[in-house]
Formats: C-alpha cells, sequence, structure tokens
C-alpha cells in the first residue's frame, strides 16, 4: 500500500446537481512538499498511516472474534459489517497500487523482480481476503460460536498474509519509492491518487483516525490543515462514524 491516498481535500467543492465532484483531496501544508518528506517524522508516511491503521482493524476483529458470544445477533451483523469495510479498504488500496503505483514505479527503474513479488502478495492478499470474507458472512448469518472460532482461524490466516506484505512494502519497497519522490513522474502519480470523490475522501479520513496510534496520528495532523481534517473525518466522515466506528465501542 505504499502512498495510497485516498486523503484529505485542499478544498471541498460540490458540483452544481448536489453531488460530489471528483477533487484534489490532498494538498500539502508547505508548497512543493512531496508526501513523505513533509511532515516532522521523517521517517513516517502516509503509507504507514495506512498500514497502521489496517493492523488496528485486524487487532480490533480478532478481539471481538474472541469475545464473542454464541447467539448475539447484533453483535455478529456488526462484525460482519466493520469486516466488509476492512476489506473494501484494503482492495481499494492494492487495486490502486496495481494500476497506478506500479507501473510508474517501473518506469522509474524500481526492480521489476521487487514489483513482480508486490503483485504476487496482493494476489495471496485478495485469495485471504475472500475467504475470511465468506466465514464472516456467515456468522453474520448464523451468529454462531462455531462460525466465530472457524473466522477467527481464517481472519489470523489474512492477518499473516497481509503483515508479511506490509513489512515488504516498509522495508525494501518503500527506501527505493522515496529516491523518486520529487520527480515529475512520481508527482504525476500522487495528483492521481488525490483525485478522489469528496465521499470517498471523507469515508478514507473518518476511518484512518479512528483510534490511529499516537505518532501515526501526529503525522497526519502535521502534513494535514486542522480545518481539513475536521470536515473530512468528522462531516464527510459521517457515515463511517454512524456505521461503522460504533462496532469498536463495545
Amino acid at each position: 500500500m505504499v502512498a495510497q491516498v485516498s486523503t484529505p481535500l485542499a478544498g471541498a467543492r460540490c458540483s452544481t446537481n448536489g453531488g460530489p465532484e471528483l477533487v484534489e483531496t490532498y494538498r500539502p501544508r508547505r508548497v512543493g512538499a512531496s508526501l513523505p518528506s513533509m511532515a516532522t517524522d521523517p521517517q513516517m508516511t502516509m503509507n504507514r498511516v495506512i498500514h497502521a491503521a489496517v493492523r488496528r482493524d485486524f487487532e480490533r476483529t480478532a478481539k471481538a472474534l474472541d469475545a464473542f458470544r454464541d447467539g448475539d445477533t447484533t453483535r455478529a451483523a456488526e462484525l460482519a459489517r466493520a469486516w466488509d469495510h476492512l476489506a473494501h479498504q484494503l482492495t481499494h488500496h492494492h487495486e490502486q497500487e496495481d494500476t497506478l503505483i506500479w507501473p510508474a514505479l517501473e518506469s522509474l527503474g524500481v526492480d521489476p523482480v521487487l514489483l513482480g513479488e508486490m503483485e504476487s502478495e496482493h494476489q495471496a492478499m485478495h485469495d485471504a481476503l475472500e475467504e475470511t470474507s465468506g466465514h464472516m458472512k456467515r456468522l453474520g448469518a448464523s451468529a454462531r460460536n462455531e462460525d466465530a472460532t472457524v473466522a477467527a482461524e481464517a481472519l489470523e490466516h489474512t492477518r499473516t498474509v497481509t503483515e508479511r506484505h506490509l513489512r515488504h512494502e516498509e522495508d525494501e519497497l518503500e527506501p527505493q519509492l522515496l529516491q523518486h519522490v520529487e520527480s515529475p513522474e512520481w508527482k504525476l502519480v500522487e495528483r492521481r491518487l488525490r483525485k478522489q470523490p469528496l465521499g470517498v475522501a471523507g469515508g478514507f479520513f473518518a476511518w484512518v483516525l479512528d483510534g490511529l496510534p499516537p505518532r501515526e496520528d501526529a503525522y497526519v495532523r502535521s502534513a494535514v490543515p486542522t480545518p481539513v481534517v475536521f470536515l473530512l473525518s468528522r462531516v464527510v466522515g459521517l457515515g463511517y462514524r454512524r456505521r461503522i466506528a460504533p462496532v469498536w465501542r463495545h
């Protein structure tokens, strides 16, 4: 999930018919600053912020499945809904990498063998997500302890597959990417990634900031103007805050 930036907008706009436009969803505080280098923590990137949100939700889901009570239909439906949201976020991120980021990095001379490994890991993640999604859907319909146990086992496998990929990106791909963040080719990728429907940007921002660890939270707030953070996470992202965030308040 390298530098996936379905993130905040510089200025929200609506189309004349009242629907959301495609807007530029992120603009660094400092003019000319590239995404990975603009905040005060030199070791932190938006990529790692997203990884932290993914890890957080895997941990939340694992704990919730472990605590599941047989026959709790409300809780079963909540967990199935929250899992669908996480699976959607992961799928959206790796699809954008496959279609936008990997081709750009290959054109910049990043090791094609490494990029091929990234694509293979995405396929493994996709397969694991599909398996876990099936088990979570079954739990949502049955609310049975045995289905929660099977879902927890599938989740742990998916978590392991995903963590292997995240670590690989952080350890091997990010250092190569950072060599090119000022290039015209990468800036074009960033512009394309930043153009998101307003609702997508709001939902993304509300999700990422929901219980984000302190270091990653500080990075985002140092990089993005406070009014933008508020608008996206609290106003535009209201759907996430109503449907998903309460699942984790138990």
